[in-house]
């Protein structure tokens, strides 16, 4: 009878080092400098060394970020103040466009003037909306409540409620989720200021 002898007695083996905090953190936490992966052999460190190791450089650096993230975030949940402050903050406004003025600039962007267009198309679902919503919840009202307020408020709810619900389907319609809708607006803003400015001079 033969007993297999292991080449390495267990007392010489090398002991992985896998505390609490190093278990938590490579099962819980993204790698920051310094931190033990799964399946490496590392030496038997205190749990205060691996966290003052954290809080001193990837934490530091992650908060870096973090708060590079939000500010970038904000700024494009803002970016339409900019159409405000162009049209509306201006010392001399501009003057007002026509119908033609809009086709103008549709014929002569090929990026933006289709945006623009369908965002112009899309007005049309939304007052459509408007009228049949107002029409029903006024009718309804008018019908079984004779009352002049009651009339009011289900009709105004009603005209709401439709332009919303005809918005969300030109929404669909013309695919606006994918355009930027700000971006269009602001660049035909930039296009009739320069085209203004060059009538004037």
């Amino acid at each position: 009878m033969f007993l297999l002898q292991s080449p390495t007695p267990i007392r010489d083996r090398p002991i992985q080092a896998h505390s609490r905090t190093d278990v938590f953190l490579t099962c819980f936490l993204p790698s920051f400098p310094g931190t033990p992966q799964q399946g490496h052999t590392t030496r038997a460190s205190s749990p205060s060394k691996g966290i003052q190791g954290i809080s001193g450089g990837g934490a530091a650096m992650g908060i870096g970020e973090h708060f590079e993230g939000v500010k970038r975030h904000w700024e494009r949940n803002l970016s339409f103040l900019d159409y405000f402050k162009k049209v509306y903050g201006r010392a001399e406004p501009l003057p007002k466009w026509s119908d033609a003025d809009v086709e103008e600039f549709i014929a002569s962007d090929p990026v933006y003037g289709p945006q623009l267009k369908a965002l112009r198309e899309s007005r049309k679902f939304a007052l459509a909306g408007a009228l049949v919503g107002a029409t029903h919840l006024g009718g309804v009202a008018f019908k079984y409540s004779k009352a002049p307020h009651g009339v009011v408020l289900a009709t105004g709810f009603g005209a709401i409620t439709g332009a919303v619900l005809g918005a969300e389907v030109a929404e669909h319609w013309y695919q606006l989720y994918k355009v930027d809708k700000q971006g269009a607006n602001l660049r035909f803003i930039y296009w009739w200021e320069d085209k203004v400015s060059g009538q004037k001079s």
